[in-house]
């Protein structure tokens, strides 16, 4: 058995979707994970590809190239500390550790700490895109330990999204926990954009009395200019989209509640510690909170119906000016999560490569 380019341990839909993306683009992966079942589906999933699936620890380390490049993919914690225990005595100077999970960033630096001296090169990286993006092009947010560089550049940035002119969406962004911070950071400015979103449908739903095809056709309007962006163009796809059971738009039906995985959350607390107003992005986490408080929510809506909103004005003009100010509140969401970054990069001395944070 020829010796494979990457090995990746955690073989859920992410890392499956990578291994994936990984292979059909020229390189040969090793999965491994402690779920039997989950191997059995990489097994099958990745049939007369360059791919070889591991049974042990063992075997997987001895299935990679060297110096072995590693991509962890297992949830954020316990897990990843779990992981380097164990491959740690087996290592050897010169093999790289991915981290390409939702890692909260001062946990990177201790990981990073706790590997000085044993010449194991460590690096936790943003992946944004979801499980689509992992398999067709994500945008890749590597930093830590720089001379692992090198050695993981090729593989991250052949498996990369690209812009129409080409560009990839990988580049080192900077030292310690910069990769795991500028990905927690765009995942703020992200809840302030989805927050931004969800009050311009309010406007349009309660305001004007629009229906979910009207504020489609609008959103998918807004996507071929200035706001064009993945969420703007799912907002209008999603919009538009049926409940098969009901005929009705898929958006009344659904709950109105929101989950959250914590990123917005530490960004707010980050910007509270270095004294940063990134409110767009903190009150965009409390929306979801107060979201998640449906029964209280129904309760007082029973005893505080509030008024009835009534539209007399040009309306044409009112979604242009709900447009530009969706623009403008973007750019300040922008703007808060670039000021973090700069505190972040006084505080910290990440050398942040703050051109190729925009590009990515």
């Amino acid at each position: 058995m020829s010796s494979k380019s990457i090995g990746i341990i955690g073989l859920g839909v992410m890392g499956e979707n990578l291994a994936l993306n990984i292979e059909r683009n020229g390189y040969s992966v090793a999965g491994y994970d402690l779920d039997a079942g989950k191997r059995a589906a990489f097994t099958k999933r990745t049939a007369g590809k360059r791919a070889v699936t591991a049974d042990t620890t063992a075997e997987f380390l001895a299935a990679l190239e060297i110096p072995r490049r590693i991509l962890m993919m297992v949830p954020a914690g316990k897990a990843v500390d779990a992981v380097i225990e164990e491959l740690r005595p087996r290592l050897s100077p010169g093999d790289v550790l991915i981290d390409g999970g939702n890692t909260y960033f001062p946990d990177t630096i201790r990981r990073l700490r706790a590997l000085e001296g044993s010449g194991i090169l460590y690096v936790g990286t943003g992946v944004s895109g979801g499980e689509e993006g992992a398999l067709l092009g994500p945008s890749i947010m590597p930093g830590g330990d720089p001379k692992a560089w090198p050695v993981v550049k090729p593989i991250l940035q052949a498996i990369a999204a690209r812009t129409d002119d080409g560009t990839v969406c990988c580049e080192w962004v900077g030292n310690g926990g910069a990769g795991h911070f500028v990905k927690m950071v765009h995942n703020g400015i992200e809840y302030g954009d989805m927050q931004m979103i969800c009050e311009a449908y309010f406007l349009m739903e309660r305001l004007l009395g629009m229906t979910a095809d009207e504020m489609a056709a609008v959103f998918a309007e807004w996507n071929r200019g200035e706001l064009a962006s993945y969420l703007i163009s799912i907002t209008a796809e999603i919009l538009a989209k049926k409940d098969p059971e009901t005929g009705k738009p898929l958006v009344g039906v659904i709950l109105d509640t929101a989950e959250q995985k914590g990123t917005g959350k530490w960004t707010s607390a980050v910007a509270l510690d270095l004294g940063i107003p990134a409110q767009t992005i903190a009150e965009a986490v409390f929306a979801r909170m107060l979201s998640a408080l449906k029964s209280e929510r129904v309760t007082a809506a029973s005893v505080l119906p509030g008024p009835t909103p009534r539209f007399t004005g040009d309306r044409r003009a009112f979604i242009e000016n709900l447009r530009k100010a969706l623009f403008c509140s973007k750019i300040c969401s922008y703007a808060q999560g670039f000021q973090l970054l700069r505190a972040a990069n006084l505080e910290y001395h990440w050398d942040l490569n703050f051109g190729g944070i925009a590009m990515l």
